[in-house]
C-alpha cells in the first residue's frame, strides 16, 4: 500500500498554459505533502475535475481557448464540481479582474509573481474552511438524527438525549484540548523579548483567531448545556456604557464594511453602573446585532435601550428594568416562519440563503434572557426589516464596585520565596509542555505524569505541594488518582496521631511519609464537568476550566501556596470608550496639517497605516508616544479615535507625508 496516498495532505489541480508556472507550483506543493496534477488548459482542466475530484483548483485566468473565468463557471454549474474550492492565479492586479474573479465563484485570488509561503498559506487555509464545512455538516446531521429519534418514543428521546450529552461531553472535551496548547504557546511566546512587531503581531492573531474559535465551539455546545441544567445566573457589577461602547466598536466597522448606518440610541437618564450577567446580556446582544447585520443589504442598524416604568418610579429602589430594542431595515421574515423562530436547529428561508450559523444563536438568546428575568419578542415586515425587543431586570450598582482592570504579566518570585514543587499530570504532551514551559521560567521546580497511576508514585516520592490533575486519561484518569492521594494521606494522618498517642505498633519510619495536604486543582477541557461542589466532594481543591489563560494559573498558585510574584507593566490598551453625549466637533485639515508639520515622518507614516488597517491600539500607542509640546495635536487624535473616525487620520496623514 501506497503510504504517500494514504497521508498525502490533499489533491490539487493545477490549470496554466505556462509550464514554468506549472513547474513550480507543483514542485513546492508536492514538497509540502500535497498529491498535485498539472494540465495546461480549461478544456482538460474540466475533465480533469470531473473525473477525479480534486481537493482545491489553482486557475490560471489568461489562457487560450477557455479562459479561467469560463472554466470556473463551467465547474460551478456542474454538479459533480460545482463544491470543489477555486483559487484564481493571475498576473493582473486589477480590481475588476479579482471583483469578476469572486463574482464567478472564486474563493480566492493570487496574484503574480507570488511567493510560494503565500500561495501554501492560501490553499492550506481553503482546505481547512472544506475540512471543517464538512465537519460541520456531519455534525449537524448527526444532530438532526438524534432528534428524530428522540421524538419516536419516550425511552427513545431519553436514551438519545443522554448519548448526546456524553457526545458533546466528549467533543468538547477533543476540541478544547488542542485548543488549550494553541492558545497557550501564543501566550508563552509573546513572553519572548526578541520578539519582532511582524512575529508579535502573528501571534496576536492567533490568539484572537484561537479565541474566536473557542467561541463558536461554545456556542454549539451551549444549548445542550442550558438543558441539562448545568447554565446558571453569574452576577457582576459592571460599567453599562463600558460594555455599549464595546459593542458599537465591534459593530462598526462591520456596519461600514455593507455601507450601513450604525446607530445607538441611549437616553442620558440610562444607568452606568448596573449588575446582572454580563456575559450573557453581552451574548444576547451580540447574537441579534450580528443577525441584524447578516440579513440588512442597505439602510441602517439601530440599538435602542431604555428605561421600563415600574410603579411609580422609573428607578424602583436599587433596581429598574431595561429594555433593548435591536431594529433593521433588512429583508425581514415571512409571517408563517415567526412561530418557529427561536426552535433550535430552525433557521428562516433567508438564513438558509446565508449558508451561515447553526440555528442556535435565537434559541440560545431567548433562553439567556429568560434567565436574566425578561421576555423576547420579535415583529417583522418581510423586505422591510425586523425589531427584536427583549427587556431583563437589574440591579443599580456604582463606581465603587468595578474593580479597576490593570495589565501584568507574572515575570518571577520574590526574593527568599521557599522553592515550590508543582507537578503536572496530563496524558497530552503539549499540554504539560504548555504548563511547564509557562511555570519553569518563573522558579518553580516541575516534573510531569501522564497518567493518574504515575502522579500516585511521584506524588509518593516528590512530595509536590501542587498538582495540576488533568480529569480525563488512560490507565487510571485524573479524579481516580485523586481520590487515591486523599485516601492516602488519611492513613498516614492516622498513624502519625496513633504514634502521639504512645501505640508504637507504627515504626518512626512511617512518620518519614506524614506529609500536610497537596493542594490539587482539576483541569478540565468538558463543557458539562462545571460544578466545583462535585470535585470538592472528590478531594479536590479547586478546578480551571481549559483552555486557561495564564494569569489563572498564577492566581490559583498564589492562592493556594501564598507565593508573591514580580510583576512587570504592559502597554495599556485603549479598548475602553465611554459613551459621549455628543459628537466630536470635526477639525479641518488645516488644523492637522501646521501640527503634523513638526512630527517626524517616519510617524506620521506608521500612523497613516495602522489607521488603514484599523488598528486601534497602535493608534493609541503613537499618539502616547508624542512628546508634550505636541499635546494639542494628541488631544486632537485622540478624538478622531475616541470617535473611530480612523478615516478622518488616514484622510490628513495621507497628506502630510512627503
Amino acid at each position: 500500500m501506497d503510504s504517500n496516498n494514504n497521508f498525502h495532505k490533499g489533491n490539487i489541480l493545477i490549470v496554466d498554459d505556462t509550464p514554468e508556472n506549472l513547474q513550480v507550483l507543483s514542485a513546492t506543493l508536492t514538497d509540502s505533502g500535497y498529491k498535485v496534477r498539472g494540465v495546461i488548459n480549461g478544456k482538460m482542466a474540466i475533465r480533469a475535475a470531473r473525473s477525479a475530484q480534486p481537493d482545491l483548483i489553482l486557475l490560471d485566468i489568461r489562457m487560450p481557448d477557455m479562459n479561467g473565468y469560463q472554466v470556473c463557471e463551467q465547474l460551478k454549474i456542474d454538479s459533480s464540481t460545482w463544491e470543489i474550492p477555486v483559487i484564481f492565479i493571475s498576473a493582473s492586479d486589477e480590481v475588476l479582474d479579482k471583483v469578476k474573479a469572486f463574482q464567478v465563484g472564486g474563493v480566492d485570488y493570487v496574484t503574480k509573481p507570488f511567493q510560494v509561503e503565500e500561495v501554501l498559506a492560501r490553499v492550506e487555509h481553503q482546505l481547512t474552511i472544506r475540512r471543517l464545512q464538512k465537519q460541520l455538516i456531519a455534525q449537524n446531521q448527526q444532530l438532526q438524527e438524534e432528534i428524530v429519534e428522540r421524538k419516536k418514543a419516550e425511552e427513545a428521546a431519553a436514551a438519545a438525549s443522554k448519548a448526546k450529552t456524553e457526545f458533546l461531553a466528549n467533543m468538547s472535551h477533543e476540541l478544547r484540548t488542542p485548543l488549550n496548547a494553541i492558545l497557550g504557546f501564543a501566550q508563552v511566546m509573546m513572553r519572548d523579548s526578541m520578539l519582532s512587531s511582524d512575529q508579535a503581531e502573528n501571534l496576536r492573531i492567533i490568539n484572537r483567531s484561537g479565541t474566536h474559535l473557542l467561541e463558536l465551539i461554545n456556542d454549539v455546545l451551549e444549548l445542550s448545556k442550558i438543558e441539562s441544567g448545568v447554565v446558571s445566573i453569574d452576577e457582576n457589577s459592571f460599567d453599562f456604557y463600558r460594555l455599549l461602547d464595546g459593542l458599537e466598536e465591534m459593530f462598526q466597522i462591520k456596519a461600514e464594511r455593507k455601507k450601513l448606518k450604525m446607530i445607538l440610541i441611549i437616553p442620558p437618564e440610562i444607568p452606568q453602573y448596573i449588575r446582572t450577567d454580563e456575559k450573557k446580556l453581552r451574548s444576547c446582544l451580540i447574537n441579534l446585532l450580528s443577525n441584524a447585520i447578516k440579513f440588512t443589504q442597505s439602510g441602517s442598524i439601530t440599538l435602542r435601550v431604555n428605561l421600563v416604568s415600574e410603579n411609580e418610579s422609573r428607578l424602583n429602589h436599587q433596581s429598574c428594568r431595561l429594555e433593548f430594542e435591536i431594529e433593521d431595515t433588512g429583508v425581514g421574515i415571512a409571517p408563517e416562519e415567526i412561530d418557529r423562530l427561536f426552535d433550535a436547529f430552525i433557521q428562516t428561508e433567508s438564513g438558509r440563503k446565508s449558508a451561515e450559523g447553526t440555528g442556535l444563536g435565537l434559541t440560545i438568546t431567548r433562553k439567556f434572557v429568560q434567565l436574566l428575568g425578561g421576555n423576547i419578542t420579535v415583529s417583522s415586515v418581510l423586505g422591510k426589516g425586523t425589531i427584536f425587543k427583549f427587556d431583563i431586570k437589574v440591579s443599580l450598582a456604582n463606581a465603587g464596585e468595578i474593580m479597576p482592570q490593570t495589565r501584568q504579566r507574572v515575570i518571577g518570585l520574590e526574593k527568599e520565596q521557599t522553592p515550590c514543587r508543582i507537578l503536572v499530570v496530563d496524558d497530552n504532551r503539549e499540554n504539560r509542555l504548555l504548563l511547564v514551559k509557562l511555570l519553569q521560567p518563573i522558579g518553580f521546580e516541575v516534573q510531569e505524569a501522564e497518567n493518574g497511576q504515575q502522579a500516585i508514585s511521584l506524588w509518593s516520592s516528590w512530595q509536590p505541594h501542587l498538582i495540576w490533575m488533568d480529569t480525563r486519561m488512560p490507565v487510571m484518569n485524573g479524579l481516580q488518582a485523586t481520590k487515591a492521594i486523599r485516601s492516602k494521606e488519611n492513613q498516614r494522618r492516622k498513624i502519625e496521631t496513633q504514634l502521639e498517642m504512645g501505640d508504637r505498633q507504627f515504626s518512626i519510619f512511617d512518620t518519614l511519609f506524614c506529609v500536610p495536604h497537596t493542594i490539587i486543582i482539576a483541569l478540565t477541557a468538558s463543557a458539562f464537568e462545571e460544578k466545583q461542589e462535585d470535585f470538592l466532594a472528590i478531594g479536590c481543591d479547586d478546578f480551571v476550566r481549559k483552555p486557561f489563560q495564564e494569569e489563572v494559573i498564577f492566581a490559583k498558585i498564589s492562592e493556594y501556596l501564598g507565593i508573591l510574584y514580580v510583576y512587570e507593566d504592559l502597554p495599556q490598551i485603549n479598548n475602553v470608550f465611554y459613551r459621549k453625549r455628543y459628537s466630536v466637533n470635526q477639525r479641518s485639515d488645516s488644523f492637522f496639517l501646521p501640527l503634523l508639520a513638526k512630527v517626524p515622518q517616519n510617524w506620521i507614516v506608521q500612523l497613516h497605516q495602522a489607521a488603514n488597517e484599523l488598528n486601534e491600539e497602535l493608534i493609541f500607542q503613537l499618539i502616547e508616544q508624542l512628546p508634550v509640546e505636541s499635546a494639542t495635536l494628541a488631544d486632537a487624535l485622540r478624538d478622531l479615535l475616541n470617535d473611530f473616525r480612523l478615516d478622518i487620520i488616514v484622510r490628513i496623514t495621507n497628506s502630510a507625508i512627503k
